[in-house]
């Protein structure tokens, strides 16, 4: 169903090592003696290990990274089986779950034993990091530990925001995935199908083809327009006139795509023609000013000229883009601010918008990978026009 290669899942130990590597001297940098992280793709990130079981929120799970030494894993028992098929060797473990001691007294010994240069650790306090651990609980181990823990995410973010080869692979392959289901989605609906419905045929193909999951998929539509882009579907049944807005956060071995499509359902406004078109265009200037050296802000002003040129009254989303990975959304953000340095190996989206209409607004949205030479489209790129649905 498509041609593109399947990845080999999972990553070999070099892979793990080589990742590690970097973040020790990005950690140097930072001054932290180690990284401390309980979030599944932090965890995932580093050591490889995944399980349905994160869906259980009863038991905390941490991963230290060292500046010198492998990192350790400290998690319940009933994971140790799995977490030894993976890189790790260092598994540390205790009965849980144990409220009255759920791992920090093991979590502490482990981080107290580690090699000191800076005696900072850093964990994930900051902007798009969450710890998955009680809040009293890590009081508990701030207050108590001799080392100082502060805010690791801008550290963290930075290992993850340049991506492994293998890593932009895998994106790539469920990019592709995607974009046959979008290709494929017209021949398969009609007018006055719900929402809803449609979805639930797109969900099944995208799953098809070979995705493990799409945890993401809202789709809306409206006469010439959406009002927004992150809820539904509802069971409005589609008619002649609506554009048809859907986005898909897929995955594939931990790893997301993120881009839409839109449908025309029979005959639309010129001005929702015009919209798109421009909105084409804007990606365009989008991809193209992605390159090394250029700045977030500059990806921004190039898609925001065409769009403001084109009449937009507003834009909702608050960015024109951003960062993609083992998260639907990861930093940088294309906006007025940000002021990442693009680089080699980063994954972005490209996502120009613009509500031309009270209450209609018109999104389009590619995922691209940085190369030295410039972006690479990662997705298969839209159609200048809309796809008609009859």
């Amino acid at each position: 169903m498509n041609a593109i290669t399947t990845p080999r899942r999972g990553f070999s130990p070099t892979e793990f090592e080589t990742r590690v590597e970097r973040a020790r001297q990005i950690m140097h940098r930072h001054k932290f003696d180690a990284l401390l992280v309980s979030s599944p793709p932090n965890v995932r990130y580093f050591t490889g290990f995944d399980s349905q079981f994160w869906e259980s929120p009863t038991r905390p799970w941490f991963v230290v990274v060292p500046l010198d030494g492998d990192p350790v894993a400290v998690i319940p028992e009933i994971g140790a089986p799995e977490m030894a098929l993976t890189w790790m060797k260092d598994i540390r473990t205790w009965q849980a779950p144990n409220p009255e001691d759920d791992g920090i007294s093991l979590l502490k010994s482990t981080i107290e034993g580690l090699p000191r240069k800076y005696g900072r650790v850093g964990t994930e306090m900051g902007r798009e990091m969450a710890l998955r651990m009680p809040v009293s609980d890590f009081l508990k181990l701030r207050d108590t530990l001799s080392l100082e823990i502060a805010d690791g995410s801008p550290c963290i973010w930075e290992i993850r925001m340049v991506k492994t080869p293998a890593e932009i692979e895998h994106i790539h392959y469920i990019c592709q995935i995607a974009s046959d289901a979008y290709e494929a989605l017209p021949a398969s609906i009609t007018v006055g199908e719900s929402e809803r419905e449609i979805v639930r045929k797109l969900r099944i193909d995208i799953a098809r083809r070979g995705a493990d999951s799409t945890p993401f998929m809202p789709a809306i539509s409206g006469p010439g327009g959406v009002p927004q882009i992150v809820c539904g579907p509802h069971d409005r049944l589609v008619q002649e006139g609506d554009v048809l807005f859907i986005d898909t956060g897929s995955t594939f071995d931990g790893y997301f795509c993120d881009f839409d499509r839109n449908y025309a359902i029979g005959n639309i406004s010129d001005d929702a023609k015009r919209v798109h078109d421009a909105l084409w265009l804007a990606t365009e200037a989008g991809i193209k000013a992605a390159v090394p050296g250029a700045k977030t802000d500059d990806v921004f002003r190039a898609m925001a000229k065409i769009i403001e040129e084109a009449g937009a009254i507003g834009n909702n989303v608050g960015r024109l883009g951003h960062g993609l990975g083992m998260q639907l959304t990861e930093p940088p953000s294309h906006r007025l601010g940000d002021g990442t340095v693009i680089v080699e190996n980063m994954v972005l989206t490209i996502e120009p918008g613009m509500e031309y209409a009270p209450g209609k607004m018109i999104v389009h949205e590619e995922n691209i990978a940085i190369t030295k030479d410039g972006p690479r489209l990662l997705t298969k790129r839209a159609p200048r026009e809309m796809p008609i649905i009859r």
